[in-house]
C-alpha cells in the first residue's frame, strides 16, 4: 500500500527537489502542509519534520471523478517528505490499491496505474 524511499538529502533539499519533480511531470502543487511546524506551533513537542504535498493532474482527476464521484474524497494525491530519527524519506500511499479498494469500477484501474507510475517517478527523482 505504501511506497517509501529513503533519501540521502537533507529534508529541505528533498522537499525542494520533490516540488521540482512534480512540476516536471505535469502535475501541480496545490498546497504544502508543514505538519511539523503546525504541531510545534500548537505547543506539541514534535522533533521530526513532515511536509505533505497535495499534487494534482487536472486531466487525471477529471477521469477519476467521471468514473466515481465519491473518489473526490481521495483527491488530490499526497506525497510526503518526512524524517524518521532524523533521516529523510519520501513516500506515498499508492493510488492503485487505494482507489481500487474504494471503487469496484474496473475502468479506474488504468487511470490509477498511470497516476501511480508518474508519482513514483517523482518520488524516485527527488530522493
Amino acid at each position: 500500500m505504501y511506497y517509501i524511499v529513503p533519501s540521502n538529502k537533507p529534508f529541505d533539499q528533498a522537499s525542494t527537489d520533490l516540488e521540482a519533480a512534480v512540476l516536471r511531470h505535469g502535475f501541480g502543487v496545490l498546497h504544502i502542509h508543514d505538519l511539523g511546524a503546525t504541531l510545534r506551533s500548537k505547543g506539541i513537542a514534535f522533533e521530526e519534520e513532515c511536509k505533505v504535498f497535495e499534487v494534482c493532474s487536472p486531466a487525471q482527476a477529471a477521469k477519476v471523478l467521471a468514473i466515481d464521484m465519491r473518489l473526490n474524497m481521495a483527491l488530490p494525491c499526497r506525497i510526503s517528505v518526512f524524517t524518521e530519527k532524523g533521516l529523510a524519506r519520501i513516500g506515498i500511499i499508492r493510488p492503485v490499491p487505494m482507489l481500487t479498494a474504494l471503487s469496484q469500477d474496473t475502468s479506474l484501474l488504468q487511470v490509477a496505474q498511470e497516476v501511480e507510475e508518474k508519482i513514483m517517478k517523482m518520488v524516485d527523482e527527488a530522493k
